[in-house]
This record gives C-alpha cells, sequence and structure tokens, in this order.
C-alpha cells in the first residue's frame, strides 16, 4: 500500500477526528473520510458490518440509522469497541454495541423516526480491518412513515449534503442491483456534488437477488452506465441469514464463492467481494488524505498560530501548585489597578469608541452637570428681591433706613451660600456611582476567579463608600468656611459704590457675540397636524439658536434669539424613548410658528444635561418653580418705595458679585477635593493596600478556584493545541513519496440524471 508513514496517515486523521469532536468543534478543518451513501434497504449498514466481521448495527424496517455514524476502523491484535461518548468503557460484545447505537440514537432523536444530524462516534479495533473511517449515513427517502416530520426527505438530503460537499469527503455510493441502477438516488446526489468524479465510488449490493437469467457484467466492468472510479460488486447477507445468525466469516466465504462460480464475474472476481472493497478504499483514502495533507498542514499551522497566544498561559499550567495562584493573584490585582487608572485617567491604547468612560463621565459630571445644578440653585429673581426686602426691613426694624445695611446683604449670601450644600453632595453621589460602575467594569476581566471578583468588588466598593463620607465632610466644610466670612475685599467684588451704578443689563452681558457654543442633533417635537416631529442640525451660539436640515449648514430652516428665553423640563411622551427639554419666551411670545414652547428631544439624558449647560453658557437659564402664588404674595413685597427699591437693587447686585465669586471658587476646589480624597486616595488604595486586603479577607485557595466555565475553556484549549500540535507533528514525519494509484480518466456519465 506504501510506506510505514502513509499507514498512520488514517489513524492520524482519526485522532484529529476524536480531538475536535471531544471538544465539540472541527476547528474549522474538513478532515478526510469516506460517506456511504444510499436509499434506504441499499444494504449500507451490511457493507459496513462484512467489513468489521461482526453484527453490530441496528436492524429494522423503514430508517434505521438516523443519526450519522463515524466509524473508524483500526487495525489491532484485539478485538474491541469504543464509543467517544462512553470513554475508557471497551465493548467486547458488539451486541452490546448494537444497543448502545439505538440507546444513544433514541437519546437525541427520540423513538419517533426523527434524524438528528449530530453524530455517534464509533472505533473498532480488529484484525480483521484494514484502517479506515467512514460515515453512516441515514437512507434516501421520498414519504415520511409513522410520527415522522413531513419534510424527511428534505431533512436526510440536507445532512447528506452537509457531508458529501466537502472537497475532503470521498462518496461511497450505495445501489443493490435488482434496482434501475439510471435512478440510483445515490449516484444521483453524487453527482450534484462531483460532477468530475472525482470523488465517487460505485458499489453494486444483491448482485445475488437479481432475476435468473440477468446480470451486472456490464456495469461492473464499467461498459454500461460508467463512473469514473467504476464499480465494486459485493454481496452481503440476507434476511434470513442474518435472522438465523450466519456468520460473516462464512458469509465472506460464500462471497467469494459466488464471484468465482458465476460465470458472468469469474473473470473480475479479484475485483469484487467486500475484502476487495475494503482494501480499494483503504488505498483510495490513504491517497486522498495524501493529497489534502499540503492543504491541511498549512490550516493546522494557522490554526496552531491563533492559539499560541491564548494557549501561553496555560502551557504549564497546574491547577494545584500553590506559586501558581500566588502569581496568578498577583498579575490579577496588579492589571485590575492598571486598567482602573486607565479607565480614570484615560489611554491612548484600546480606545473605546461606543461609550464613554469612567474618567470622560466624572468629567461630564464636574464640568457640565455640576455647573449646571449650581446656576439652577442661585437664580430665582423674583424670590431672590423678595428675601432682599424682606432683611432690609427686618434689618431696621421699627426705624426707617437711610443706608444700605451690611446685615441684610451677609444675611443673604450666607442663605445663598448654603443652598449650594445640595449641588455639592449631588455631585460626590454622581461621581461614587461612575467610581462604582468603573469598578465592576475592570473587574470583568476577573470573571475567571469568581470569588477574587467578588472580593475585590466588595473591598474596593466599601472603601469607596469610605471616602464619600470624608469626601461629603470636606465639601460641607469648604461651604461652612465661606460662611465663616464673607469676604468683602476680594479683588473681584464689586462693593457698594459700584452696585449702585450697576444697572441689570449690564448684570445680563452676554458672551461674545456669534460665538458658537454647541452644535449637534436634536429633534424638534411638533404635533402631526403641524408637520411633525423631525431631526434638525442644530447650532447654538451666544445670541441665537438655528437649525438647518443637515450638518453642511446649507439649508437654514429657522433662527431664534436667545433674548427672554428660558429652559424648562418636559415629561417625555407615552410609549417615546426620547428625553425633552423645553423653550419658552418669558414675555409669553410665540417661539417659534404659532407655539409658545419648543420642545426639543435627545437620546439620552446625559445629552439633555449636556444642551442644558451649553444653554447656561448661552445665558438661557432654566425656569424656576414658583414655591409661592405671585397672586397669594403679601402685597407690602411688591409695593416698595423709591429708597427701597435702590437698596434692594444694590444688594441684589452685591449678592450676584459674590456669590459669582463664591461659584467660581467651588465649581474649582469641587472636582480638586473630589479627585484628592475620593478617585486619587481609590487608585492609591487599589495599587498598595488592595492585595494585603485580599490576602486577609479568607483563604487563598477559595479566592483563586477557577470557575468552572474556565476551567472547561481552558482544558478544551489545551486538548485542541495539543491535538493539533501533535498532528503536525506526525504529518511532518510522513514522506508523501508513496506509490499510488494515479486518478482514472474520465468517463461519459451523462447517463446519470440531472437533480431537477
Amino acid at each position: 500500500m506504501g510506506n510505514r508513514g502513509m499507514e498512520d496517515l488514517i489513524p492520524l486523521i482519526n485522532k484529529l477526528q476524536d480531538a475536535f469532536s471531544s471538544i465539540g468543534q472541527s476547528c474549522n478543518l474538513d478532515l478526510p473520510q469516506i460517506a456511504v451513501v444510499g436509499g434506504q434497504s441499499a444494504g449500507k449498514s451490511s457493507v459496513l458490518e462484512n467489513f468489521v466481521g461482526r453484527d453490530f448495527l441496528p436492524r429494522g424496517s423503514g430508517i434505521v440509522t438516523r443519526r450519522p455514524l463515524i466509524l473508524q476502523l483500526v487495525n489491532n491484535k484485539a478485538e474491541y469497541a469504543e464509543f467517544l461518548h462512553c470513554k475508557g468503557k471497551k465493548f467486547v460484545d458488539f451486541e452490546e454495541v448494537r444497543l448502545e447505537i439505538e440507546a444513544e440514537t433514541e437519546r437525541i432523536t427520540g423513538s419517533n423516526k426523527g434524524i438528528s444530524p449530530i453524530p455517534i462516534n464509533l472505533r473498532v479495533y480488529s484484525p480483521n480491518v484494514l484502517n479506515l473511517t467512514l460515515i453512516d449515513l441515514p437512507g434516501m427517502t421520498k414519504v415520511a412513515v409513522g410520527d415522522q416530520p413531513v419534510d424527511i426527505e428534505h431533512q436526510i438530503r440536507d445532512m447528506l449534503l452537509q457531508f458529501i460537499t466537502k472537497e475532503s469527503c470521498l462518496i461511497l455510493a450505495v445501489t443493490p442491483a435488482n434496482t434501475d441502477l439510471a435512478n440510483s438516488d445515490a449516484l444521483k446526489i453524487a453527482k450534484e456534488v462531483d460532477p468530475q468524479g472525482m470523488r465517487t465510488i460505485g458499489v453494486i449490493t444483491k448482485l445475488d437477488l437479481m432475476d435468473e437469467g440477468t446480470d451486472a457484467k456490464d456495469i461492473l466492468e464499467n461498459k454500461l452506465l460508467p463512473l469514473r472510479r467504476g464499480y465494486i460488486g459485493v454481496v452481503n447477507r440476507s434476511q434470513k441469514d442474518i435472522d438465523g445468525k450466519k456468520d460473516i466469516r462464512a458469509a465472506l466465504a460464500a462471497e467469494r464463492k459466488f464471484f468465482l462460480s458465476h460465470p458472468a464475474y469469474r473473470h473480475i472476481a479479484e475485483r469484487m467481494g467486500t475484502p476487495h472493497l475494503q482494501k480499494t478504499l483503504n488505498q483510495q483514502l490513504t491517497n486522498h488524505i495524501r493529497d489534502t495533507l499540503p492543504g491541511l498542514r498549512s490550516k493546522l499551522q494557522s490554526q496552531l498560530l491563533s492559539l499560541e497566544k491564548e494557549v501561553e498561559e496555560y502551557k504549564n499550567f497546574r491547577p494545584d501548585d500553590p506559586t501558581r495562584k500566588t502569581k496568578a493573584l498577583l498579575q490579577m490585582v496588579q492589571q485590575f489597578g492598571v486598567d482602573f487608572e486607565k479607565c480614570i485617567e484615560g489611554s491612548g491604547d484600546q480606545v473605546d469608541t461606543n461609550e464613554l468612560s469612567g474618567g470622560a463621565k466624572i468629567n461630564r459630571i464636574f464640568h457640565e452637570r455640576f455647573p449646571f445644578e449650581l446656576i439652577k440653585i442661585v437664580f430665582d429673581e423674583k424670590e431672590l428681591r423678595r428675601e432682599i426686602s424682606h432683611a432690609i426691613k427686618n434689618v431696621h426694624g421699627v426705624r426707617t433706613g437711610l443706608f444700605t445695611p451690611d446685615l441684610a446683604f451677609e444675611a443673604i449670601v450666607k442663605k445663598q451660600i448654603v443652598k449650594l450644600k445640595t449641588p455639592c453632595l449631588k455631585c460626590i453621589d454622581l461621581v461614587i456611582q461612575e467610581l462604582i460602575n468603573t469598578v465592576r467594569q475592570c473587574t470583568n476581566k476577573l470573571n475567571s476567579y469568581p470569588r477574587l471578583r467578588e472580593e475585590t468588588e466588595r473591598i474596593v466598593t466599601t472603601y469607596v463608600r469610605e471616602r464619600e463620607g470624608k469626601t461629603k465632610d470636606q465639601v460641607l466644610l469648604l461651604i461652612d468656611i465661606e460662611l465663616a466670612y464673607i469676604n468683602t475685599n476680594h479683588e473681584d467684588f464689586i462693593g457698594f459704590a459700584n452696585a449702585q451704578q450697576r444697572n441689570t443689563a449690564a448684570n445680563k452681558k452676554r458672551a461674545i457675540p456669534n460665538q458658537v457654543i454647541r452644535k449637534g442633533w436634536l429633534t424638534l417635537n411638533i404635533s402631526i397636524m403641524k408637520g411633525g416631529s423631525k431631526e434638525y442640525w442644530f447650532v447654538l451660539t451666544a445670541e441665537s439658536l438655528s437649525w438647518y436640515k443637515d450638518e453642511e449648514e446649507k439649508e437654514k430652516k429657522y433662527m431664534l434669539p436667545l433674548d427672554n428665553l428660558k429652559l424648562r423640563d418636559v415629561e417625555k411622551g407615552f410609549m417615546s424613548t426620547k428625553h425633552v427639554f423645553g423653550i419658552f419666551n418669558t414675555e409669553q411670545r410665540n417661539v417659534y410658528k404659532d407655539l409658545r414652547q419648543v420642545e426639543l428631544a435627545c437620546d439620552s439624558q446625559e445629552d439633555v444635561d449636556s444642551w442644558k449647560a451649553s444653554f447656561l453658557r448661552a445665558g438661557v437659564y432654566p425656569e424656576k418653580d414658583q414655591t409661592e402664588n405671585e397672586e397669594a404674595a403679601p402685597a407690602d413685597t411688591f409695593s416698595m418705595d423709591p429708597q427701597l427699591e435702590r437698596q434692594v437693587e444694590t444688594i441684589r447686585n452685591l449678592v450676584d458679585s459674590y456669590i459669582g465669586i463664591i461659584n467660581k471658587s467651588i465649581r474649582d476646589l469641587m472636582p480638586k477635593t473630589i479627585m484628592h480624597l475620593m478617585i486619587n486616595s481609590a487608585k492609591d488604595f487599589i495599587h498598595s493596600e488592595l492585595l494585603a486586603y485580599l490576602y486577609s479577607s479568607g483563604d487563598q485557595a477559595n479566592l483563586m478556584e477557577e470557575s468552572a466555565d474556565q476551567a472547561q475553556r481552558r482544558d478544551e484549549m489545551l486538548r485542541m493545541y495539543h491535538a493539533l500540535k501533535e498532528a503536525l507533528h506526525i504529518i511532518g514525519d510522513i514522506t508523501v513519496n508513496t506509490i499510488s494509484t494515479p486518478v482514472p480518466p474520465p468517463v461519459n456519465d451523462s447517463w446519470i440524471p440531472e437533480v431537477r
């Protein structure tokens, strides 16, 4: 058959098949094999039993083979069988093999004659076989029987095509001699996938059952209905022989006698029969493997290369080695620290383009959300003027004051400063939430060790919560410090003289005209009657809000001046996923067309907050909820004499100036305080103390216990890696200059009808 190296080829493919089947994947390699196809009761199973010399396949009427059976025949001194799904169990009694095939078939397909493409792997060791790998496939049928699915014909056809379409698969087309060969289902489907006939070998069964006076001589001589690789005739046992438990060895002797004694076949008897078929298939499969070796080798090498990196950390893996666990713990904690820092500080490598990282979200809280919350609290004009008026009157008491009282200014300023506590604490809460989310995100890489992940998350989250209290105390202390001394000598404070000269218009001076503050897509919510909601490209400048058809900004739809505009929250509509805010005119004028309010919608609340912060920069502030009904307000609040009005205006300007200084200071100090006391502190804790906490939290062996998924994944990967490596090693040892039969010349096989 060739040299010793070539004889190792079929067992090599068997090893690969086992390695890849046991880990539930084919490694994307089409391994060379022989698929047995034919109609129901064509004698496929009998041919395979004759190869083995034992009765081991299920029998009966109708569809018996309901799952592909990958049969690996291995030449061996001892005779026994093994199933891949019953590892380590050797079957010496072949009756047990049949029962196991039936039980395993029913386990997947049930007892209703349904089929499944999941193969059963059976390996038979015997001195009577040559190395061969065959796949016994369900017989082709036309009609559903009993409670079979109505599309059973298409199901079987699809399953067959799954196997025989692959170029690496040889097709053993089995056809009984007592039917019309021209209508053979097996040859028809073989021609469909192998039009050149390079992979198809014809097998004619039931030659002994042909009508008297007829024979298949012309067919077997490849004259009548030629196939490129020709036909081999076999004679299987009859149903009577099988029922009578006729020995297969005796049947093979009877087959030999049949060919030698039959006048039509005796001249070709040496090329007929089961032993010759087995030998031919062994030769063909070996040659086929040799032809596909170069492609197989390159595929194996590319697979190995892709696995190399992942397997690197597992190569010298010993699950119970304590040094490995210590090393893994150190590496995991170190990696967690690096990932956490990258998430917070930003990193040039592996930039996430799908969503904002923890650090970027915290930046938005510091510079968009927090300033917006501050402005929202401070600006409540009528309420503030009312409070100033009450303060001035209460300071003077029964007397009528000639001068603007300092105490009134201090009382109002302190009241405004106290209001800063709420947004400051809210800012800390938002940052903490982001920090905890970042910790969770970074612990995802510790999934291999569930206990370690759980403990790391618990320890770091507990630490962040501890720092929360200290940070909040420090921020409240900052505000208390501001309350302790009102510094009217501050260089940015306008003082009494300037406050009296300053008017409201100057106070509301805006940013540089035409300065673009923000651009982006927003949905303009309008009722269906007026055109319906539509997305536009919005451009916000210091003086106006314009919207265009698209970002090219060529087709302007509208321009809205920002004078007298304010923002208000709008509840999102029923079934709507968008978040909405409104713009309206404080003087009750139409804002756009005949609308008193324009509603703008964003995809997320974050976008809404960001747009609101941009409007603040443009001088458009949020509306205030009036806690008191204006009509029910005391009359003396509004009926002020001119002197009181001047004093209110003066203090109003002073408060505005001083609160501006405080806001500026708090806006600057808040991020610094949070960074120092919470974020940097958390980073230092992770780098320097987390490991000690993990060691003290419990048994290290439990902590580094792998998840079942990880252990399984590692085992699968190592199995795959070693299988590939071993395969490449064996392939490397094989010399491919074997003596082999050249491919037969093409024949005219137009007699096989095309599949419609």
